[in-house]
């Protein structure tokens, strides 16, 4: 690890930042530079200005995001402020560029006030196409999120709905593996920050028009104080409102008191968690996604240990890296083809299901595909973009 960071340190400041700015087009002559600015974009102003719509037509906006941070929950780094940030959120706008030709910008924000956040997006949506929330921590990540869904263009917070979607994808095939029914699952979420409450909305409260995907039969959320109840006294507005679709015959106790018979553990939390003697707590033939980074809550040697019979992490030297570059640049593709105001839930289903049918033949040791694999992308924006044109606009 200490060779990659140093390699890592120099490289960015060889390259100096990893993004650059294009023209698409090279001005060669009087001409050109007529057509491309004064006088000749007059013209496209005022198409604009007599038909906003045309806005789509005539500039970037098509096919431009705004990778948007705060920088106050930034990879596992935590609180490290806007200056710091820059350059996951470049790294974040590279992989946009990468694996879906979207161009996409930085935006880090020097203020963690959430008004101020909320009224800047809006701001400066006019020249993006759709806006990706990066890094912002919890909870204000949620309200962020909620009072951008009215501004015309996709606003989708991936560590939230990234993690979720890839999350899902992994369940659906590790389903097929053990001949069990997502239906069925007892669902087990450590974690109650952004990717833990997404993951637990869409396990719980969604099923498509085609009734593709059937919500998992229960879901306990825990967070350091165990498992999130209805006798707690000590929960956020977010955690309360978890309630009404986890934990349905109000269980209490410890994360390990959650595990008992449990089908699937996910965790969205910190490292060495969790021992070989905890997932013998859970049933036969457990699915173990162990998602903390860089130290997942139980290694994959102890969780085979103790009986899991499928495991996934979030990182890229083990098997079933559940990675939301799998998610992202295939949904934004697929919105922004749509010309989609918001990323529904229809949506989001429709990207897992796109993510899982990617691997053909899926095994305890391949549930997910590669972050390499090129299909996925292709197969992510069209099932993202039909499921944009079939449905009325629904939010949660």
């Amino acid at each position: 690890m200490e060779k990659i960071n140093r390699e890592s340190l120099l490289l960015h400041q060889k390259l100096g930042g990893k993004i650059s700015v294009i023209p698409k087009m090279d001005i060669e002559t009087t001409r050109d530079l007529s057509l491309l600015y004064s006088p000749g974009v007059a013209e496209p102003c005022l198409q604009i200005a007599a038909n906003p719509d045309e806005v789509w037509k005539y500039t970037i906006k098509n096919n431009t995001v705004a990778v948007v941070s705060d920088g106050s929950a930034v990879l596992g780094l935590g609180n490290i402020g806007a200056l710091a940030a820059i350059p996951v959120m470049e790294g974040k706008a590279m992989l946009f560029k990468k694996f879906a030709g979207i161009d996409a910008f930085p935006i880090c924000l020097n203020t963690q006030d959430t008004d101020e956040i909320v009224q800047t997006v809006k701001n400066i949506a006019p020249v993006f196409g759709g806006i990706n929330l990066e890094d912002i921590s919890a909870p204000r990540c949620f309200e962020i999120e909620a009072r951008l869904q009215d501004i015309g263009i996709p606003v989708f917070h991936d560590d939230q709905h990234g993690t979720a979607v890839v999350a899902l994808a992994g369940l659906i095939n590790s389903c097929k593996v053990l001949g069990k029914n997502l239906e069925d699952l007892k669902v087990v979420i450590n974690g109650s920050g952004a990717a833990g409450v997404a993951i637990a909305r869409l396990l719980r409260c969604v099923s498509n028009n085609n009734e593709a995907c059937i919500p998992v039969k229960s879901v306990l959320m825990a967070d350091t104080k165990g498992i999130i109840h209805r006798g707690r006294t000590d929960l956020n507005g977010i955690k309360q409102e978890v309630l009404r679709y986890t934990n349905p015959y109000n269980e209490t106790g410890s994360l390990q008191d959650a595990l008992h018979n449990a089908d699937v553990f996910i965790g969205v939390s910190v490292g060495n968690l969790l021992t070989p003697a905890d997932i013998r707590l859970m049933a036969d033939n457990a699915v173990v996604f162990a998602l903390a980074n860089p130290t997942p809550e139980i290694m994959p040697d102890d969780a085979f240990a103790g009986g899991a019979a499928i495991v996934g992490t979030g990182r890229s030297d083990f098997p079933n890296q559940i990675n939301n570059v799998l998610g992202f640049p295939g949904i934004f593709r697929g919105a922004l083809n749509a010309r989609a105001k918001t990323i529904t839930a229809h949506m989001k289903l429709a990207a897992a299901y796109a993510i899982a049918g990617c691997v053909s033949n899926p095994t305890a040791q391949q549930v997910i595909p590669s972050v390499l694999d090129e299909r996925v992308v292709a197969a992510v924006t069209q099932a993202v973009e039909m499921a944009a044109n079939e449905e009325p606009v629904v939010v949660w």
